[in-house]
């Protein structure tokens, strides 16, 4: 299996989704859209809301017995798509760094990266026992503790993203 990557126009990657599958009821392949559970305080209350972990970018999934060429062409003929990654003259499937991090967000979280459990030890350090952070903690770069919230640094083909991932503390001395 390989994966691409696909730039779509942001905050319409669920219509683009559902576009292409109605006009290419023939093509079966994965499309993923990895999205983020996020908790923001509304007027006293807790309310929850799903935002995309790469806004305005989808991955494709294709097989090996899939021709990757009318894939692409499909794609490419979908209203909202603007292009592949690195450009659409060298598509090129995802390998090495990029490969592992969009998987994490793919295979590891399900469709959607809940909110991690974590806490903070002696030196005041988060420490995340599960959840979409374990394994990025070196991507950290800020930490807000009243709003449960870790905001990471993500890179894709060498462009930098800026994405914060919910979390909820946890006593160190309970198990997981």
């Amino acid at each position: 299996m390989k994966y691409y990557a696909a730039q779509i126009k942001t905050k319409g990657e669920d219509k683009f989704i559902n576009l292409f599958r109605a006009l290419n009821p023939g093509m079966s392949f994965p499309i993923y859209f990895p999205k983020r559970e996020m908790r923001e305080r509304r007027k006293e209350k807790l309310v929850r809301k799903s935002l995309s972990v790469f806004p305005g970018y989808v991955f494709v999934e294709i097989g090996e017995t899939q021709r990757i060429e009318a894939c692409h062409w499909a794609l490419r003929r979908t209203d909202g798509f603007i292009r592949f990654l690195r450009s659409n003259q060298d598509v090129a499937p995802l390998e090495g760094r990029d490969l592992e991090l969009v998987l994490h967000f793919i295979k590891r979280t399900g469709h959607v990266a809940g909110v991690s459990k974590v806490y903070f030890n002696e030196a005041d350090r988060i420490v995340v026992n599960e959840g979409p952070l374990k394994g990025l903690e070196g991507n950290i770069i800020r930490v807000d503790k009243r709003k449960g919230r870790a905001k990471i640094k993500l890179d894709l083909y060498g462009e930098a993203f800026l994405v914060d991932l919910a979390f909820e503390v946890m006593d160190p001395h309970k198990e997981p």
